[in-house]
């Protein structure tokens, strides 16, 4: 008996090193070696600007999103951002903790991507008494002045819900709220990706949530996250007319399923496996909705949120040392955690080393000073290039990175970071 137990637990343990390992070594036991800042187009000091108000309530965002007005043809005549800021979220996280005060409420600010202006979105008609602490944000582009659907995942005090807003052009500073969209299956909702108007992609990330009693919770949440434990999922969600939703699930069995994106063609679909540090590719139905798993990209850091940009690239954000975060969480004194941001551009079959039986072994991103290829072998399908890594000296806890590809802008936040960074070639 006692035998079969320790086969078990050495296959337990294979498993664990042979999925985990590379990133257990890299982002939990070792402190990368990146730069206090780098990034690709040029010197921080000159190409990167802080953007900041004096109330400091545009810190901590953990999301954002571009929102674009189009004109009568579809062109974009205007483009916006809209984040998602929580000064509170050391006292107020659902996903690291800890749970001590949902007050107050957070912020969704809004900056024009012309003049970085900024101003702060209030939320018209959200009811009394009911907290807000934003995390997946999704917004549908404004055709010709029409009004805009924008989704909110919200990490409220008693559940996770999906909050629902309608926000226009001729008034881009109110969200009005409609609904609070609430499910059973919302268990740990975290980031969203819209089909249409009324319907879209959320991933859960944890089965385990801190929301369980002590001791529960912590215990099996940091269990399930450090193990990398397949438990998390991602559903499509349909809004009905009465307010009730068709809750359908896209993709199980992911660890700790968090950012989610579709590409501009809508027929890939990219998800986030953070515990893993990788990124699952997905063949989707434009019509139905269903997804069939594709190829996974590995990455060197604990990837957070992700985005498709314009020309198809996926931009991805993330953690590089999974102590630092969480001292910086914890308001350990002095305590930092590093950025990193990259882009994944798909490579062409007909690129010479695309199927090579050495594919693998090439290396790139030689251009950072800490490259992707030191930590983690070439993909065979997606070029892999550094955008941004800092230390945390200069921005830390990086979690979002937007890219225009208009004008080649990038726009970064930190999960623990004051202000929102951009930086323009």
């Amino acid at each position: 008996m006692l035998s079969r137990v320790f086969t078990v637990l050495a296959v337990l343990l294979a498993t664990f090193i042979y999925r985990s390992g590379r990133l257990v070594k890299h982002g939990i036991f070792t402190l990368p070696a990146l730069p206090p800042s780098y990034y690709v187009n040029g010197d921080v000091q000159t190409h990167c600007t802080l953007l900041q108000e004096p109330a400091h309530t545009i810190n901590y965002c953990e999301d954002m999103t571009f929102w674009d007005h189009l004109d009568a043809d579809g062109t974009v005549a205007a483009r916006f951002l809209i984040a998602g800021c929580d000064p509170n979220r050391k006292a107020w996280n659902t996903v690291m903790g800890p749970l001590r005060n949902p007050e107050p409420r957070a912020y969704l600010w809004l900056v024009d991507t012309v003049d970085n202006s900024l101003k702060r979105i209030e939320l018209d008609g959200y009811p009394e008494g009911h907290s807000f602490h934003p995390l997946g944000i999704e917004v549908t582009p404004s055709q010709d002045g029409a009004p805009s659907i924008l989704y909110v995942v919200n990490h409220a005090r008693e559940e996770t819900t999906i909050e629902h807003f309608t926000i226009s052009p001729d008034t881009p500073t109110l969200a009005h709220w409609q609904r609070t969209i609430s499910s059973p299956w919302f268990v740990s909702p975290n980031a969203l990706a819209i089909t249409n108007e009324t319907s879209f992609y959320v991933s859960n990330d944890h089965l385990m949530t801190r929301r369980l009693p002590f001791p529960l919770a912590p215990a099996l949440p940091l269990i399930e996250t450090i193990a990398g434990l397949p438990l998390s999922w991602l559903a499509h969600v349909t809004v009905n007319p009465d307010g009730t939703i068709t809750h359908e699930v896209a993709a199980l069995g992911v660890a700790f399923a968090n950012g989610v994106a579709i590409s501009p063609d809508g027929k890939t679909l990219a998800l986030s496996s953070t515990s893993l540090g990788q990124v699952y590719f997905y063949d989707r139905n434009t019509t139905t909705n269903a997804l069939k798993y594709r190829e996974a990209v590995s990455l060197p850091f604990f990837n957070d949120n992700i985005m498709f940009d314009e020309e198809g690239a996926l931009i991805v954000t993330g953690h590089p040392h999974f102590p630092s975060l969480a001292g910086v969480a914890a308001n350990k004194t002095d305590a930092r955690a590093p950025s990193w941001a990259v882009s994944l551009t798909p490579i062409s079959n007909t690129t010479h080393f695309a199927k090579s039986a050495h594919a693998g072994d090439r290396k790139y991103d030689l251009r950072a000073p800490l490259s992707v290829s030191e930590i983690v072998p070439a993909s065979e399908g997606w070029e892999v290039e550094t955008l941004f890594q800092s230390d945390g000296s200069v921005f830390g806890t990086s979690c979002t990175t937007l890219r225009d590809s208009r004008t080649g802008s990038l726009y970064m936040v930190g999960l623990y970071e004051e202000g929102l960074m951009i930086c323009k070639p």
